[in-house]
């Protein structure tokens, strides 16, 4: 690739093509990266599960960007808790690379809209909300207390 030239999907659209590690950091092109996940998002439950599938091989970023399809495609009803999650594992993601200012800006954004979105009794699939906004009150007291990917509630 030319440089100055952004990589680009079928359709034309800017689309990054270089691989990138398990924390979601770009690698030259060529290296050897994390399995990309699908753009398509998934039913909820499926979403949930993939998450926690992800978060499980140490892939916050991913993990990430599986919940954020979900958002994009799901009622704008259910916006808080999907966005409220991505920004959950984005902040995973700042924490794992090292960045505990920027992860708790994130995970303080995240309980916010999880909190707004408990308050509307919307379906959680599963999720024990509470749990997660408990934890995440933790990390904001205790920021570096060991990894976050450890004992997260997702």
């Amino acid at each position: 690739m030319e440089p100055g030239e952004r990589d680009r999907d079928a359709q034309g659209r800017a689309r990054q093509a270089r691989p990138r590690d398990r924390l979601g950091r770009p690698l030259p092109y060529g290296s050897l990266g994390a399995e990309p996940v699908p753009e398509q998002p998934l039913p909820p439950v499926e979403t949930i599960s993939a998450a926690h599938e992800l978060l499980a091989e140490g892939r916050p970023f991913s993990a990430h960007e599986v919940y954020e399809a979900r958002w994009k495609a799901g009622p704008a009803t259910e916006r808080e808790l999907w966005q409220g999650l991505a920004q959950l594992c984005v902040g995973i993601t700042h924490a794992e690379r090292g960045n505990r200012i920027g992860a708790l800006r994130l995970i303080q954004r995240s309980r916010r809209r999880l909190e707004t979105y408990a308050a509307t009794g919307g379906p959680v699939y599963g999720l024990d909300l509470g749990r997660v906004i408990e934890w995440i009150r933790d990390r904001e007291r205790e920021p570096d207390n060991g990894s976050w990917l450890i004992d997260h509630p997702l």
